[in-house]
């Protein structure tokens, strides 16, 4: 699937969603629920990893997240597309040669010899930094990120992800307290109204991961 012409916000989120789906990166399970990185549990999981080995999806992804920036940030609103590792750093790749800039990478923690760098690439102050990620939460994994990116004097004023869950209000507070905007190209809801118009999941399996969604921490405060 090649994207060429542009697409509207909610025509991109339908077709990533439909994607998603379509690969099976989207798994729910009300039964045996799933637990996230924060020891919580949830009848939804996405891995967003999976897209890099679906050449066709990759690429329509990536465009999608290309047109979203300009569109949305501006055709040259960035001087460096950094990835955030491990799961940023092939779609800020993908990013970097489709906008034709630098792209560099963010370590979660300093590696612990040689530079003892947490940037690796170049990266220069003055720079205008995307960073680029595979998904978000609530949007506090990415402050880390955003705030060594800063210490070269770089500024990082936007962040672009595939996936953002979309359930937490306080994502784009968290984000824009630190000076920083989201850009998504779907959430939970489209891939969700679109698992209902593909019949992929069965009906009750839906209905659940629908209460999930319209009320996450009493959902897992009650599946502890």
């Amino acid at each position: 699937m090649t994207v060429s012409a542009p697409h509207s916000s909610q025509e991109i989120a339908r077709l990533t969603a439909r994607m998603l789906l379509e690969i099976k990166a989207v798994h729910f399970n009300a039964a045996e629920p799933f637990t996230l990185a924060s020891g919580l549990p949830s009848p939804t999981y996405i891995d967003c990893r999976k897209v890099i080995s679906f050449p066709r999806v990759r690429s329509a992804v990536m465009d999608f997240m290309c047109q979203t920036l300009s569109r949305d940030a501006g055709f040259e609103a960035f001087d460096n597309i950094a990835g955030g590792e491990t799961a940023g750093i092939p779609f800020s790749a993908l990013v970097a040669e489709r906008l034709a800039l630098p792209m560099s990478y963010v370590r979660k923690k300093p590696k612990g010899y040689g530079r003892n760098a947490r940037i690796e690439g170049n990266m220069s102050e003055g720079q205008r930094v995307l960073l680029v990620e595979d998904l978000t939460t609530d949007g506090g994994s990415k402050l880390s990120f955003v705030d060594a990116i800063r210490e070269t004097g770089a500024s990082c004023s936007h962040t672009a992800v595939i996936f953002n869950y979309g359930i937490f209000p306080e994502t784009k507070q968290v984000l824009g307290d630190h000076g920083v905007t989201l850009h998504a190209l779907c959430t939970w809801w489209d891939v969700l109204a679109e698992a209902k118009i593909q019949q992929v999941f069965d009906a009750n399996t839906l209905k659940e991961v629908e209460q999930f969604l319209q009320a996450p921490r009493d959902w897992q405060d009650a599946h502890k």
